[in-house]
């Protein structure tokens, strides 16, 4: 089931174990990272880790984030990772922590050749902007993260295909983002979506695709009754 994807898988995580192992399976074609995720597996030295990471992914892409909230300091950042290999995307967020745009910067790197990721777009507005800021030569991605879109009520599918939409005139893929669950997977590429970023604990789910409902359920139901046994439990009756 896993070959039959036509969708671009990327792994998302900072594991370096698990980047390793993920990077020799065909059906990944990138990785994407960010300092929550970095944070999260104890990286203290991040451009240590990144430069570990790219000893092993040579070629597949890969983007490192900039954490500044400054957007001067951003831009440094930014030239500086994009220094570390050619397959590197530098991730941008759309805005400051104060809410301040970055598509300045946006338009700058982007015009000074540096592949960009775009992260954290979430409305139609920011996504207009953002295309509009990026070159038209340049490799690009736009994050949308439709998992969150979700969490607030709202379809993410229509803004997907807003995305791809606008991004078709420049050399820009559309990322769906903040994949929940393996279902995320077929409904992005239902809708032709260019990638989909997916966390490592979601990829380990991939060996259930395909699997008889029937069987997934009594495998739920020995699961409960295992976890119940070690647990102890007992109710006097």
């Amino acid at each position: 089931m896993v070959k039959n994807f036509k969708i671009k898988i990327f792994a998302d995580g900072a594991d370096l174990i698990s980047i390793r192992k993920l990077n020799s399976k065909k059906h990944i074609s990138g990785f994407t990272t960010n300092p929550t995720l970095m944070k999260k597996s104890g990286i203290k030295d991040y451009k240590k880790f990144a430069l570990n990471v790219l000893k092993f992914v040579k070629t597949k892409p890969i983007s490192f984030e900039v954490f500044a909230d400054n957007l001067n300091l951003m831009k440094q950042q930014a030239r500086e990772i994009s220094t570390w290999g050619k397959n590197v995307y530098v991730k941008i967020p759309v805005t400051n922590s104060k809410g301040v745009k970055t598509t300045s910067i946006i338009k700058t790197l982007s015009e000074e050749g540096i592949n960009l990721n775009i992260t954290a777009l979430f409305t139609k507005r920011q996504i207009k902007e953002t295309v509009n800021s990026l070159d038209k030569n340049t490799k690009s991605i736009i994050s949308i993260f439709s998992g969150r879109i979700a969490d607030a009520g709202v379809n993410p599918e229509n803004i997907i295909k807003y995305s791809l939409k606008v991004a078709k005139k420049k050399k820009i893929e559309v990322l769906w983002a903040s994949t929940r669950e393996t279902y995320n997977i077929f409904e992005a590429q239902k809708i032709k979506c260019h990638i989909i970023t997916v966390p490592h604990s979601i990829l380990n789910k991939f060996g259930l695709i395909g699997m008889d409902l029937k069987k997934l359920s009594l495998a739920t139901v020995k699961s409960f009754l295992n976890d119940s046994i070690k647990a102890g439990f007992k109710i006097k009756i």
